[in-house]
């Protein structure tokens, strides 16, 4: 794939994600009694679900593969649109998603969540790696 097949995917993905982020999913616009939601305790939700201890099954599905495996194929395009190393590119996902989530606390389109800035990130690097790992197993191949 090039860069410019990378950069077409990567634009309809993130839009696709912004989109699920601020009106799928059934979120409407506040009104002014709406509260703001947060959590700024990390790993509270990734246990809360993990444990049962709130949602079903299906809610476990959602909140934590799903908040990983949604996000790796920025890990996957992202290399594939411009040179960068796991560290800047992990850094400066995770202040992409924390601007992100952000961005949900204040219009109130959602929760600002800091498991899944950390979920996300995770996805994210899970993809870069992956992507690594094969292109160095086809270059030795070779």
């Amino acid at each position: 794939m090039n860069k410019r097949h990378a950069t077409f995917l990567m634009i309809g993905y993130t839009l696709l994600l912004l989109y699920w982020m601020f009106f799928g999913f059934g979120r409407h616009a506040p009104d002014q009694d709406t509260p703001y939601r947060y959590n700024v305790i990390p790993l509270r939700t990734i246990t809360d679900f993990a444990t049962m201890r709130i949602g079903t099954v299906i809610d476990q599905w959602i909140n934590l593969p799903g908040n990983i495996a949604v996000f790796v194929p920025f890990g996957l395009l992202i290399p594939m649109m411009c040179n960068v190393r796991l560290l800047p590119f992990a850094g400066g996902f995770a202040l992409f998603i924390l601007l992100l989530e952000l961005l949900q606390l204040v219009t109130r389109r959602g929760t600002f969540d800091v498991d899944d800035i950390i979920l996300n990130t995770l996805g994210a690097c899970l993809g870069y790696v992956g992507l690594h790992s094969v292109l160095h197993l086809w270059a030795r191949k070779k």
